[in-house]
């Protein structure tokens, strides 16, 4: 039970169905090219009024994450010059590719402008180039070095699994280990998917540009990768972000879970999500 004049945000988990790398500013930065849906799972937050900002952890996959000015819920908070006593249950692996702190900051900063009814923040690309497009969490277009988010119509709902085999794979080192800085971008304008199955054909023709450097820095997803590609009910599958997290994409949510259930004897965190 939340505490009175409490709010709750979900946090959901971010994917990257594309992501083309197309460019690197002077000052090092990337310019990306990606499609971002959300998941309907992720963190949960607990938000109340309080006189200073606090963060407590719970949740499964919480150990060892810090509770102190260097966590973006902080951040968020002191960003925004807002306060707030936060319970964060982690659900979501974090560094995992799937903007896992990206939308705790985000879900932060949308509970709190509830809880206070004030305006959300602008520039908020300051606390990561994944919290702009975290803070609207719906289908879009996130390009440049996240700062340019074009949100799209309702895409028809995908069904997939989840899975990170327990690593950590540092996000510099992927993008030191890309072959090519400069690729092509997806079609200045999208398609309008009549359905899913549409969806999923175009992807086809689409990457993840950080999928082959991050396959020659961890072997570990490319075993995800194979027994997902392996597997009876997948369509497509293809890493999230600068990893580890892959995901597979079913034609139902219930192939979905019987694909989880499937890989119950790996060891590797499992997830079965419907994505919007």
């Amino acid at each position: 039970m939340s505490p009175k004049g409490a709010v709750q945000e979900l946090a959901p988990a971010k994917i990257n169905l594309t992501l083309h790398v197309t460019g690197q500013r002077p000052d090092g930065y990337h310019l990306l090219d990606s499609l971002v849906v959300f998941a309907d799972f992720g963190d949960l937050l607990t938000i109340a009024p309080a006189e200073a900002p606090s963060l407590t952890l719970t949740g499964p996959l919480s150990a060892g994450l810090p509770t102190d000015d260097s966590n973006l819920v902080r951040k968020a908070m002191a960003f925004a010059g807002w306060t707030g006593a936060v319970t964060l249950e982690k659900r979501l692996p974090a560094a995992a590719g799937i903007g896992g702190g990206s939308s705790d900051a985000a879900a932060t900063l949308r509970g709190l402008a509830r809880l206070l009814d004030a305006p959300l923040p602008a520039g908020t690309e300051a606390l990561g180039a994944d919290v702009p497009v975290c803070l609207a969490a719906r289908a879009a277009r996130m390009q440049g070095v996240g700062e340019v988010v074009t949100p799209l119509p309702a895409l028809h709902p995908l069904h997939a699994v989840l899975v990170n085999p327990g690593i950590d794979i540092p996000t510099p080192l992927i993008f030191r280990a890309l072959s090519s800085k400069t690729n092509p971008p997806m079609p200045v304008d999208l398609p309008d998917w009549p359905d899913a199955a549409a969806l999923i054909d175009w992807l086809y023709g689409m990457r993840n540009d950080l999928e082959p450097p991050a396959l020659s820095q961890a072997p570990e997803v490319g075993a995800v990768l194979d027994r997902l590609r392996q597997d009876k009910a997948c369509l497509l599958a293809r890493m999230s972000g600068s990893g580890a997290t892959c995901f597979a994409l079913t034609d139902t949510r219930h192939a979905a879970e019987a694909m989880a259930d499937r890989l119950s004897d790996t060891g590797w965190w499992v997830q079965p999500v419907t994505l919007a």
